[in-house]
C-alpha cells in the first residue's frame, strides 16, 4: 500500500497525518513544556499542532492533564480498540442504510417509470439492447471529467450482453485525470489473469476494492449520471436505465459509497494472509508489550519476534510500531 493510501485511511478516521505525528510525539517524547516546544520538535506550525491536539482529544486519543500542560496520551491499545468499536458501530449503521437502499432502487425506478409519460422529462432514459448499452457506456466513459465509479460482478466477459465496462476498461479516465473507483466481486479473482490485471490497474491509479455478494452492477460518472444494466443480461432486448434524476441519484450514489466503505482494497485483500501467531503478536504489540515479553508469551526466540515484527511492518507499510497497530486495526487483523 502506498504512503498516500495510508494517509488517506488515517484521514478517513477523522485524524490527519498531523494527528498521527503528534500522538506519536506525545507517546515517545514526554516532557514537552508547551505546544510551541512540541511544534518545534516536530517541525510543524503551532496552529497545525493545536488542530491535531483538538482532533486527538475529540477522538479520545488523549485526556486533559490540567492547567496549561499538554494532554496525556491514552495507551495505544485502548485508543485503537475504542476507535475500532466506533467504526464497527458506524459500519452496522451504514449496513442498515445499505440494505434499505438496495431494496429501494428497483422500486423507485419502477415507480418513476410508471408515473411519467416521458421518462426523459425526469432524467431517466431507457437504452435497449446490448450494442446500444455498450455504446452509451463508452460515451459516458469519454465524458467523465471528475470521477468514475463502478460496481462490477459476474459476468466479466468484455462482450457481455449488458454492455457494462469491466475495471480493465477504466484506465483512460485515469489518464485524463479523473478519479476512478471500482468495487469488484471477490468471485472475479478466480478468473485467469484477472487479479494480476486489477493489481496493475491499481498501480496506475485506479482505486479497486473487493466486495462480496454485491447487489447490482452499476456505473456512475461524475456522481450525476448512473447506468443500471438490465437484470437479465442474456436477453438481447433487455433495457438499461440511464439515470440523471436527483431523487434516484440520491439513492444510487450513497449505495456505492456504502459498498465502498465495506469493501477491502485489492492490495490488502491479496496480502492479508497472516497466521494466528502474527495476529496474536500484533495484538500484544498494540498493547505495548516489549519484544522480550512477547517472545515469552509466544514461546519463541526474541530474534524471531523482531523478524516477524519487521516483516509485518513492511506488509502494513508502517514506519513505526504504532502505525502498524493502526493499519492492523483498520484491516481487522487484531484479535478481540
Amino acid at each position: 500500500m502506498r504512503q498516500a493510501d495510508v494517509d488517506a485511511q488515517w484521514e478517513a478516521l477523522g485524524l490527519g497525518a498531523d494527528g498521527l505525528q503528534v500522538y506519536e510525539a506525545l507517546l515517545n517524547r514526554p516532557g514537552q513544556p508547551s505546544r510551541a516546544a512540541l511544534a518545534r520538535s516536530l517541525g510543524l506550525p503551532v496552529r497545525r499542532v493545536t488542530a491535531a491536539l483538538d482532533q486527538l482529544a475529540a477522538h479520545d486519543f488523549t485526556r486533559p492533564a490540567g492547567g496549561s500542560a499538554l494532554p496525556q496520551p491514552v495507551a495505544p491499545a485502548t485508543a485503537l480498540r475504542n476507535m475500532l468499536h466506533l467504526h464497527q458501530a458506524q459500519l452496522l449503521h451504514r449496513s442498515a442504510e445499505l440494505e434499505e437502499l438496495t431494496g429501494s432502487v428497483d422500486r423507485m425506478s419502477a415507480q418513476l417509470l410508471s408515473t411519467a409519460q416521458d421518462p426523459r422529462e425526469i432524467g431517466i432514459e431507457t437504452v435497449r439492447g446490448g450494442p446500444a448499452i455498450a455504446e452509451r457506456v463508452a460515451a459516458l466513459l469519454m465524458s467523465a471529467r471528475e470521477e468514475v465509479a463502478l460496481i462490477d460482478r459476474p459476468p466479466y466477459a468484455s462482450s457481455q450482453p449488458d454492455g457494462m465496462p469491466t475495471p480493465l476498461d477504466m484506465g483512460a479516465p485515469v489518464r485524463r485525470g479523473a478519479r476512478v473507483r471500482a468495487i469488484v466481486d471477490r468471485e472475479g479473482l478466480s478468473f485467469h489473469g484477472r487479479a494480476r490485471g486489477l493489481n496493475e490497474l491499481a498501480e496506475q491509479g485506479v482505486q479497486i476494492r473487493l466486495g462480496t455478494d454485491l447487489p447490482t452492477k452499476m456505473f456512475t460518472v461524475d456522481r450525476r449520471i448512473t447506468l443500471l444494466p438490465p437484470t437479465d443480461a442474456a436477453d438481447p432486448t433487455a433495457s438499461a436505465l440511464v439515470v440523471s434524476d436527483a431523487l434516484l441519484g440520491n439513492a444510487l450514489v450513497p449505495l456505492f459509497d456504502a459498498l465502498w466503505e465495506r469493501a477491502v482494497p485489492i492490495g490488502s485483500a491479496e496480502r492479508e494472509r497472516i497466521t494466528d501467531v502474527d495476529r496474536e503478536l500484533l495484538t500484544m504489540l498494540s498493547s505495548g508489550l516489549k519484544d522480550e515479553a512477547i517472545a515469552r508469551r509466544l514461546d519463541i526466540h526474541v530474534h524471531t519476534v523482531r523478524r516477524r515484527i519487521t516483516r509485518l511492518m513492511q506488509e502494513l507499510n508502517a514506519q513505526t510500531r504504532f502505525q502498524a497497530g493502526v493499519q492492523a486495526t483498520l484491516r481487522g487483523w487484531l484479535t478481540a
